[in-house]
């Protein structure tokens, strides 16, 4: 089994952090052109989809999306629980998890695509098309991105993580979300989202967080 990573990107990291708080090792292979911000030729033709993450198992076969791997690797090792311990919990796992994915992951892949001079011409991940950017995404993006801050701000309220108690795969995503956003495309977490603030700085502490 190996993972096909490409450093710096916040959809692998998503599962590279599912690793470590499993306590799983697997081999991680880069996939990044050495020359430029791009996957290398030879992940983009042996790949389909043409996206990381993606997991290859012992057989050859290809998992991608970064969710449909943790959830396989979570019936392989169920513990500690990352996706909930019974169906109502899982279901708020899973509800909370994709709003991250699509408000957070979401936001900062469009304010990121549409402003980076490395994705001129690459406004969308997996084509091998030219798909431009559009400038006007680029504010969309960083408003998407404050709207995200709120909602999941609200969310956490006085608990110690995004669903409640437990670290879980929602809070992994938001994680790789705004770790992006703030590190490489200025979103910084508003002053008046403490809750949000509390919450990104105990999860950036712990060992899963670190590159």
């Amino acid at each position: 089994m190996k993972l096909y990573d490409w450093q710096g990107a916040p959809n692998p990291r998503r599962v590279l952090m599912f690793l470590k708080e499993k306590g799983v090792e697997i081999p991680v292979i880069e996939t990044g052109a050495k020359d430029r911000a791009k996957l290398s030729e030879d992940y983009l033709t042996s790949d389909n989809q043409r996206t990381v993450p993606a997991l290859e198992i012992d057989d050859g076969t290809r998992i991608g999306e970064a969710m449909a791997i943790c959830r396989y690797l979570e019936t392989l090792h169920p513990e500690p629980p990352l996706m909930g311990r019974d169906p109502l919990e899982s279901a708020r796992i899973d509800m909370w998890e994709r709003r991250a994915d699509m408000e957070g992951i979401g936001a900062v892949s469009e304010l990121f695509r549409n402003s980076h001079p490395a994705f001129e011409g690459r406004g969308l991940p997996g084509w091998a098309v030219r798909i431009e950017q559009i400038p006007e995404l680029v504010e969309r993006g960083r408003a998407r991105m404050n709207w995200f801050f709120e909602k999941f701000d609200a969310q956490i309220g006085d608990n110690a993580f995004i669903t409640g108690a437990n670290f879980t795969v929602a809070d992994i995503t938001a994680f790789c979300a705004t770790d992006f956003g703030r590190k490489v495309c200025k979103a910084e977490i508003p002053d008046s989202c403490a809750n949000f603030t509390r919450w990104y700085e105990a999860v950036r502490a712990r060992p899963s967080a670190k590159r």
